[in-house]
């Protein structure tokens, strides 16, 4: 059943018309929810690093032709519902990792036609910006730890980056799954990474080989994630534990060697996060795997870090540039409608 508005037929949007300009404000044609979408006023849209990529013309696995309006993660209203639609009605609170790749308009913008498939109910005791922020490195973290690395009660894992966004959901998640957790960090991270469950490591003044010997006796850790790549990649696959350790990364860039994983009878997983979203296969996982995190923000074990600046939709520019500078606390997020 097709809900109508009053609304106008018109939005705001950001558009960005070429690689590395500002975004430009525009009026655009508001979207009509089709079969199996769900049109969402959008309250906020929440900025990663990927994002920033995108909008930079340096993410050849995440093109969005142009010009376009970007952002993935949203958080927002259900506005009105197409035609097969049964799970959402008008009203309800979403939230979702929903476009901004692939052709897929963003999430930058007062309104979006979004496959309902890749959205779930917000998290009630979750603001919009704060649900805003979860989506897409919950995600993640989630296909890392669950789905492609089968995380169990008692296991020791360690995330590489625990005060990262993926980083922070990982730990977290490890957490709710009963693992003994452990995280790398600066030292400056040392009390959020604490904060969230896992013991923090030192990476600038611990190596690789003394925190294996200290944590896990020289066996190497259960699980490791790592979210930052290059060389913590490499040092990942010295951590696993022999004989059945597992690592993930979502960050798989560069040239690394395997035998250091061969010679521990370890395997290794990449996440691709994107992938449902650029092939249309497997959105309704996403769906259920932000369901899940819904259960554990509501049940008080997910929470994510916010960064305390507030960006209006005209400021989308400035927010993305807070995350490209590396100057963000936390999880850095757009607000677009009141």
């Amino acid at each position: 059943m097709t809900n109508s508005s009053t609304s106008p037929r018109t939005m705001r949007a950001a558009v960005l018309d070429a690689a590395g300009q500002p975004f430009r404000i525009a009026r655009l044609d508001r979207p009509v929810a089709a079969a199996g979408e769900v049109l969402v006023r959008i309250h906020a849209s929440g900025v990663n690093p990927l994002d920033t990529k995108i909008r930079a013309g340096q993410a050849a696995h995440a093109q969005q032709p142009l010009p376009a309006v970007l952002g993935m993660d949203l958080a927002g209203v259900v506005e009105a519902v197409g035609p097969g639609v049964t799970k959402f009605r008008r009203g309800d609170e979403v939230y979702g990792m929903a476009g901004g790749i692939g052709g897929l308009q963003g999430t930058l913008a007062d309104y979006a036609a979004v496959d309902a498939d890749l959205l779930a109910l917000k998290p009630h005791n979750l603001g919009m910006r704060e649900a805003a922020g979860l989506p897409l490195v919950f995600i993640t973290a989630w296909e890392g730890l669950v789905d492609r690395a089968k995380t169990q009660a008692g296991q020791k894992v360690l995330v590489h980056g625990g005060a990262g966004g993926v980083g922070h959901m990982a730990v977290q998640l490890a957490v709710s799954l009963g693992a003994e957790v452990f995280a790398t960090g600066a030292p400056s991270h040392a009390d959020t990474i604490r904060r969230f469950g896992a013991t923090p490591i030192d990476y600038t003044a611990t190596t690789v080989d003394e925190y294996v010997a200290r944590y896990t006796a020289g066996e190497g850790f259960d699980v490791v994630y790592d979210t930052v790549g290059g060389a913590v990649l490499d040092a990942s696959f010295s951590a696993a534990r022999r004989y059945g350790g597992h690592v993930v990364s979502c960050l798989g860039w560069g040239t690394h060697k395997l035998a250091p994983l061969s010679f521990r009878a370890a395997t290794y997983s990449g996440v691709f996060t994107l992938l449902p979203m650029i092939t249309g296969r497997g959105r309704a996982h996403h769906g259920e795997i932000l369901e899940a995190a819904t259960r554990l923000a509501e049940a008080g074990r997910l929470a994510p870090l916010m960064d305390a600046r507030r960006f209006s939709l005209e400021e989308a520019t400035s927010a993305h540039e807070a995350v490209e500078a590396g100057t963000a606390r936390g999880r850095v997020v757009v607000g677009v409608s009141a």
